[in-house]
């Protein structure tokens, strides 16, 4: 008899792990973004896309989110014999002469390096409230560690959705369930040694 209990007892808690596994895994996309746009001080497009990212942030200068936008570019990185701070440059030049953006260069590899060197980029500038824009799976991990990084900014994110590489139904598409598996683990990663380095 107490055998018995003691099988059921281990049958119930499994079936428990298996049903908080499942219920996790169906909302793992969902739980990685945050799409919360306030209005603020600066519009801040981390590095990385270079397409759904900027036009997301020049979407929300218009509609009055920010009085200017500071756009991250990897300082080291090429695109054949260009740089992209070069890119960034010509695409700044085609854009209306009323909208106020400059450019971020980026040394760091991580989003906590990236924050580090937008405190730089900040230096000197009356800014107090920043609206991060970034790409849909990337909102959790970058509000989290740029909250730490600069803990005197106040931050709100916004999400920048690209349909070829996110989505939050990650069990549809391949893609996705790449990118979801890639940035859970560096989710976990900034929590358990990053934050603490």
């Amino acid at each position: 008899m107490e055998r018995q209990l003691h099988n059921t007892r281990r049958y119930l808690v499994t079936l428990l792990m298996v049903l908080a596994l499942v219920v996790f895994a169906m909302n793992a996309g969902r739980m990685l973004v945050i799409d919360d746009p306030r209005p603020s001080d600066l519009i801040l497009v981390l590095a990385g896309e270079t397409v759904a990212r900027p036009s997301k942030a020049l979407q929300l200068l218009s509609q009055g989110y920010g009085r200017s936008i500071l756009l991250d570019v990897p300082a080291s990185a090429r695109i054949y014999e260009f740089s992209q701070v070069e890119l960034a440059r010509r695409y700044i030049r085609d854009l209306p002469a009323n909208i106020s953006l400059e450019i971020c260069p980026i040394v760091g590899l991580s989003t906590r390096d990236e924050a580090r060197d937008v405190e730089h980029c900040l230096e000197g500038h009356q800014v107090h409230t920043i609206l991060i824009v970034t790409s849909d799976f990337h909102t959790r991990r970058a509000l989290s560690a740029f909250r730490h990084q600069l803990p005197g900014k106040i931050f709100a994110v916004a999400a920048a959705r690209d349909d070829a590489e996110f989505g939050v139904r990650w069990w549809t598409h391949r893609q996705w369930a790449k990118t979801c598996l890639g940035e859970w683990l560096r989710y976990i990663w900034w929590n358990f040694v990053d934050r603490w380095r």
